[in-house]
């Protein structure tokens, strides 16, 4: 398997995507944060003393993937259409952040819907660290991404 981010010399190096065509790219990321049941309610019921989680945790989420490349030293700047967030109540104790991330680019947009949600999920732990410590932020995938070269990729396949 080549890697795209190395040269002929085997260093690093930005990929040269010139001559690409301009395609509609989409990803879909997520990412966990486990907690104790106390503080999911208070993320639910929005009594957490910093303010409204999940809205701060959405706008956090959706300015890191537009700086993305700021973030990721080899990552182009895209032209975003849109970042979205959207929260999820799982089992007791666990909060499921996932993003969605469309542009019409010649590389992908695999990057932007990850760091969306890495975000996310570190802003989430910010502002309810006062009352729970014991956080755990974890799986972070990508979940499926379209357009492009390598084509079509479903997490679930």
């Amino acid at each position: 398997m080549e890697l795209s981010h190395v040269d002929s010399n085997g260093k690093v190096a930005m990929v040269d995507v010139g001559s690409k065509e301009i395609t509609v790219r989409t990803a879909t990321a997520s990412a966990s944060i486990r907690m104790n049941a106390e503080t999911l309610g208070k993320i639910k019921d929005n009594t957490i003393k910093k303010g409204d989680v999940l809205a701060c945790a959405r706008i956090a989420g959706i300015c890191a993937a537009k700086k993305t490349c700021e973030l990721i030293p080899l990552c182009h700047n895209l032209p975003i259409d849109i970042i979205s967030i959207e929260f999820e109540f799982s089992e007791v104790g666990i909060l499921i952040i996932k993003s969605y991330a469309r542009c019409e680019y010649k590389t992908g947009i695999e990057m932007e819907a990850l760091t969306a949600v890495s975000v996310a999920a570190l802003t989430v732990y910010d502002m309810c660290k006062a009352a729970d410590r014991s956080m755990v932020i974890e799986n972070i995938m990508l979940t499926s991404k379209s357009g492009g070269r390598s084509g079509d990729f479903c997490k679930n396949d």
